[in-house]
């Protein structure tokens, strides 16, 4: 396995992306980042966080104070895979009717085909 499509693979996670590009915003402690992505469990986030942390991406202070303060922000490389995620994310809205079309196109296409005596169509 490429080592670079596991550190894609943290990046371009479902809520990798979410995180990253909710860290763009401004540094948050971890039930305000919870609350700002939205739907991700506790222990999903959890494990997204230390994946991103550990690949450097993010970086995690921890305050010993009363009561404990931990806030999460991006590191200097974390910010510049976020900016490309967030490109991409944009891209992808800007662009998502003609997706859609081609989606309906192929599929109206892949319906009209006859299969072939019996054998399952190919992929």
């Amino acid at each position: 396995m490429c080592p670079s499509r596991l550190v894609l693979e943290h990046v371009t996670s479902r809520w990798g992306v979410l995180v990253l590009a909710a860290l763009l915003e401004r540094p948050y402690r971890f039930s305000e980042l919870r609350r700002e992505v939205g739907g991700v469990s506790e222990k999903m986030l959890t494990q997204t966080l230390r994946t991103l942390a550990r690949d450097g991406f993010v970086h995690r202070d921890a305050r010993p104070v009363i009561p404990p303060r931990v806030d999460y922000t991006l590191t200097d490389l974390g910010r510049e895979a976020a900016e490309q995620v967030w490109g991409l994310a944009r891209w992808t809205e800007r662009r998502l009717d003609e997706v859609f079309l081609a989606r309906e196109e192929y599929d109206r296409a892949r319906a009209s085909e006859t299969p072939d005596k019996g054998r399952a169509s190919e992929a």
